[in-house]
């Protein structure tokens, strides 16, 4: 059986699964759609959890960071997994303990204000929006390679399938879909990293692997080391980027990740208060199965594409272009890598030639011929650079696919939820039908992908990248807001509006001066290169800063305003005490 017949076979029967699931567990009511009518057990919502998070950026892209970045990168491990810590201790079960359905929902009743309700929706929007165009922008990549298609035909393919699980089953589908898919993909992640472990190091543990001598009996990192300096590129294990950036952008991902709204409503889930805190812990549990293995994921794949452009050593002859192996010309028929021959010796040179070492005058090169590698592919592409069976190439492709397509229809839940349920109902039209408000959170849901499918056609940086953003906005924005509203009796409507304003007009405008206005390309202001970042900042790190601004702001403003109304007092404090979930409001 030829391979795009395998990956059609397993994708297709994933995918069946799926949609399987959705019609079976298909919402018939708002308190179904919305919150899975509080019935979801803590394990298994411990797994769609995971299954939510690790998204296109942690399963196709966070591996491609960090084999290209290395160490530095580290801190996307770091943040995302610390911010699920925080989420457990101080956000989970309060919110749980409050009742309600939404973010938005839990901050207009907080702050006994329409306005900050409708701040909060337009927060949630930025941030969801912004999150999904990397799902769909992973989804793509991983459907170019595997249906033989171009990215963009992928990217739309992907957006019809979310489309019609996440429509079909509300919240209730969508976290059994995502415990199936979390199946398929911490299988589809594990079993290359272990096959890949075995062929390099000998042994069966990535984990292990990673810290292991090689084939070649020198320890893995340091023969990864010696190659990249030998071609010009900084080294793997050592910490090149600025410290307060890395501190600052560790934070960002932090508190991000404790801000993201379609996180926080998968805790809205579960029967009771001390069940919230239970799921977050399994979360974590189910997710470090897959980050301890990323780090060496995205070592062995980086020593594997070097070994393969240098099969005898950098002081023998490369590889030649016409002998070059399948998987490279299965990914060139993508677009998303491509050489260029430029000294016409018919010979694959891949080297840093912004730092061209000695060994390339020596030899004649004219300069890095791997013109394009976009590190989103690299995961999907590792069973292939190292020779796996089909069946594991397949199986990666289907795994890659669940991981942006759970977390894209999270996402979708929650913008259609902030549309339908805190704007149409709560604020626009209260007496709307139920029916009515299903159908408004469908179309909202249908809007919504629209919208991200066009925007990830040009996304703004790789996946995790724009994700980074994302968490940076939720930082800015949701994040100080909520602790407020926990933590803060006083805390007064007055005061989280302006700082939620504040911090997510500073955020935006930060980002959109170095990336692009609303994400388009060449739009924007400055280079986002470390010169022209404000004390050397970057854009996914200013998250932390401008979350900074928003609490200021908030409490200069309650300063010089009345506080919170005695009843809203009362009510903060009865949630501090995570006893019993009571009993969820009408809606």
């Amino acid at each position: 059986m030829d391979q795009f017949t395998l990956n059609l076979i397993v994708v297709g029967l994933s995918f069946a699964l799926y949609i399987g699931i959705a019609i079976w567990a298909r919402a018939g009511s708002t308190s179904e759609f919305y919150a899975a009518n509080r019935g979801v057990h803590p394990v298994l919502n411990g797994m769609a959890t995971a299954a939510d998070w690790m998204s296109a950026a942690s399963f196709i892209s966070m591996a491609g960071i960090i084999a290209f970045v290395g160490y530095d990168n580290s801190t996307y491990l770091m943040g995302w997994t610390g911010g699920y810590v925080l989420l457990a201790l101080l956000l989970a079960p309060y919110l749980r303990k409050f009742g309600r359905f939404t973010v938005p929902d839990f901050i207009g009743d907080r702050f006994y204000s329409q306005t900050a309700r409708i701040v909060a929706v337009i927060a949630l929007l930025v941030i969801s929006i912004t999150y999904v165009i990397g799902q769909m922008s992973g989804a793509g990549v991983a459907f170019s390679r595997f249906l033989e298609v171009q990215s963009s035909t992928g990217l739309w393919i992907a957006s019809a399938i979310v489309f019609c699980y996440a429509v079909l089953g509300g919240m209730k589908g969508i976290t059994y879909t995502q415990v199936a898919q979390y199946c398929v993909l911490i299988v589809a992640y594990t079993i290359p990293a272990i096959f890949i472990s075995l062929q390099l190091t000998g042994n069966f543990l990535p984990q292990i692997g990673l810290f292991s001598n090689d084939t070649t009996g020198v320890p893995l990192l340091a023969h990864l080391d010696g190659l990249l300096t030998d071609l010009g590129f900084r080294t793997y294990t050592e910490h090149h980027q600025s410290t307060l950036d890395m501190v600052l952008f560790t934070l960002s991902l932090m508190i991000g990740t404790a801000g993201l709204p379609h996180v926080i409503i998968r805790f809205f889930t579960v029967p009771k208060v001390s069940d919230a805190r239970a799921s977050a812990g399994w979360a974590l549990v189910f997710i470090a199965l897959l980050y301890t293995v990323a780090p060496a994921v995205g070592a062995m794949a980086r020593l594997n594409i070097i070994t393969s452009i240098y099969p005898n050593g950098l002081d023998q002859p490369s590889l030649a272009y016409d002998a070059r192996p399948d998987w490279m010309h299965n990914w060139e028929n993508t677009g998303l890598l491509a050489f260029d021959d430029k000294n016409g010796d018919g010979m694959i040179q891949y080297y840093n030639d912004a730092n061209a070492p000695a060994i390339a005058a020596e030899a004649g090169w004219a300069g890095n011929e791997m013109v394009t590698f976009n590190r989103d592919i690299l995961v999907l592409a590792n069973p292939e650079i190292a020779g796996l069976p089909g069946w594991v190439i397949a199986l990666i492709a289907a795994g890659g696919l669940a991981a942006a397509l759970s977390t894209a229809a999270g996402l979708l839940l929650a913008i259609s939820s902030a549309i339908s349920h805190d704007l149409i109902k709560s604020v626009f039209n209260p007496n709307i039908s139920e029916k009515g408000e299903m159908l408004a959170a469908r179309v909202s849901m249908g809007v919504a992908i629209l919208v991200a499918t066009i925007l990830g056609l040009n996304p703004p940086g790789f996946a995790a990248q724009v994700v980074a953003i994302a968490f940076g906005l939720a930082a800015a924005s949701l994040f100080p807001t909520i602790m407020m509203g926990i933590f803060s009796k006083k805390m007064n409507s007055t005061g989280a509006v302006a700082g939620m304003l504040v911090g997510l007009g500073v955020e935006m405008v930060y980002i959109f001066t170095y990336v692009g206005w609303f994400f388009i390309p060449g739009t924007n202001m400055l280079g986002n290169t470390p010169d022209n970042w404000l004390f050397g900042i970057s854009p996914a790190s200013f998250g932390s800063v401008a979350a900074v601004l928003n609490f200021a702001v908030a409490y200069v403003v309650l300063g010089m305003t009345k506080p919170a109304p005695q009843e809203i007092q009362d009510l903060v404090e009865s949630i501090r005490v995570p006893r019993g979930a009571g009993v969820a409001r009408a809606h």
